[in-house]
């Protein structure tokens, strides 16, 4: 595979068991302000070089780009020590992996940010006993509001968007089978169901947009890839749900990598144009059986589960001819073993996947208590599913009990909390953190400044994320006595 940027964004649910509690913006301004190991709390966000509004298309739409004032973006924002980023985004806390080079690496992060939040949430609860504060890993709230989990893969510039959207549109669309996080009943004015593969399904509404919050895109547009621009174009997915389930997190980052490679490469894909994409994302999100066709454009027709093979197949025939690395054949075989067992009978991934760990725990707990899909219990479990709290979370409670099936190690979340990848940028960033935190005074993805006194702030910008690694900085980081001893070696 060739070597890929990537990483996650989470925006988490919020709630308080205090009606009467703080507002959800100023209660994730208290949770995010409440992490007890942050190695500066003075470090400010550098939000220059960041634009949302510039689309791939080639305009800009009006609006405001964010640029709060110095001590509310040391409010809204924490660098965090393992080049990740915790902050608050619109009512919602939010946490950013850093950057990662493989699928396996991203979900130990992602889990590392579990457990960040969680510290969060037990030191802020601490301040307000009355006002325990709940996150939930998820999508929904159950009252027509969907916040979101964003995917993020830097891919070469000179690839036309539209062969991007050409190939990924179906990709997407059918990914869920094994990507959904699994959802008791509908939203956003969608007909009703009794149980869906995926959170965000209904939540979709247009083909190809620049917005996140409002007629919901399954190909966004957004053009800002906190790199080099003229080589990099970062594909910014919001699509996916938040998984709990460690497999449906790795294969589906990693077979979207895949499929990404095959397209910069130019390697011939299926073509697999849809009638109309926002029904048929609905559609495989209802289709809990995997038997409904998807109709094509030309008229043909195909399962989600036969779209997913044809760009699987198109994967081994190209890593037949080039070279497969340990990570790439291990998402291709875990890839195929899940669309088989979801062809024989979803349910056998029922330690895998979680739409299928989920529709299980719910018919459980049906057949005990003699329920059906109308009882409002459900949906309550529903929601406990993705409850963070070790406590209360059912999918907590499972991987505890050895229930579901795990690819990380409770060491390697630890460790990942503390440190940086050591194979991108990242690695610069959170050891400069955590050896010069007085020094720090701003960051982003594609720079961080430091305060070398007498007023001057010294910029190193790190616009190539496959630079700033170990093996390129750590001799340096850890012999240097000062930051201007750092910035002297980096001016050579």
């Amino acid at each position: 595979m060739i070597k890929r940027i990537l990483g996650t964004e989470t925006e988490f649910g919020i709630a308080t068991h205090n009606p009467e509690a703080l507002d959800p913006v100023s209660t994730s301004l208290l949770l995010i302000n409440n992490y007890p190991y942050l190695p500066s709390t003075r470090v400010l966000w550098d939000y220059e070089h960041e634009n949302p509004l510039l689309d791939v298309r080639g305009f800009e739409i009006e609006g405001e780009r964010e640029r709060p004032g110095p001590d509310y973006n040391r409010l809204l924002n924490k660098v965090l020590a393992n080049g990740g980023r915790l902050y608050v985004d619109g009512a919602h806390p939010e946490y950013s992996t850093p950057e990662c080079t493989n699928p396996r690496d991203v979900l130990i992060y992602e889990k590392a940010g579990d457990r960040i939040l969680s510290q969060c949430c037990e030191h802020a609860s601490r301040i307000k006993e009355q006002d325990k504060i709940v996150l939930y890993r998820n999508n929904t709230d159950g009252k027509g509001n969907s916040y979101g989990y964003h995917e993020n893969y830097l891919v070469d510039r000179t690839v036309p968007f539209e062969s991007l959207m050409k190939h990924l549109i179906p990709f997407f669309v059918t990914r869920q089978i094994y990507a959904g996080s699994g959802k008791v009943g509908a939203e956003n004015r969608m007909p009703p169901v009794s149980y869906q593969i995926s959170q965000r399904a209904d939540f979709f509404e247009t083909v190809v947009d620049l917005n996140t919050m409002v007629k919901r895109p399954i190909i966004n547009t957004r053009d800002e890839p906190h790199a080099d621009a003229v080589k990099y174009r970062r594909l910014h997915v919001i699509v996916g749900d938040a998984n709990m389930a460690e497999y449906s997190t790795y294969i589906k980052l990693g077979a979207t990598a895949i499929l990404l490679t095959l397209i910069e490469e130019n390697w011939p894909l299926p073509e697999l144009e849809l009638e109309d994409p926002v029904r048929s994302i609905k559609e495989v999100s209802r289709d809990i059986d995997l038997k409904a066709p998807i109709r094509l454009s030309d008229g043909r027709k195909f399962t989600a589960i036969e779209v997913q093979r044809l760009y699987l197949e198109a994967a081994h025939r190209f890593f037949e001819k080039h070279e497969l690395d340990q990570t790439t054949r291990d998402v291709l075989k875990k890839w195929e073993e899940v669309l088989d067992r979801l062809e024989e009978d979803p349910m056998q991934l029922s330690r895998q996947i979680d739409w299928v760990i989920k529709l299980k725990l719910i018919q459980s707990y049906m057949e005990r208590k003699k329920c059906g899909w109308g009882d409002s219990r459900l949906a309550m479990m529903d929601l406990q599913y993705h409850d963070l709290r070790p406590e209360k979370g059912l999918y907590t409670a499972l991987e505890k009990d050895q229930y579901v099936d795990r690819l990380t190690t409770d060491r390697e979340i630890e460790q990942a909390e503390q440190n940086p990848p050591t194979d991108t940028r990242a690695y610069f960033r959170g050891s400069c953190l955590k050896k010069f935190p007085k020094e720090v005074y701003a960051a982003s993805w594609s720079s961080i400044l430091f305060d070398v006194g007498n007023t001057t702030i010294k910029k190193v910008p790190l616009m190539e994320p496959f630079r700033g690694t170990e093996s390129l900085t750590r001799t340096l980081l850890e012999s240097a006595q000062s930051i201007e001893e750092v910035l002297g070696h980096l001016s050579m």
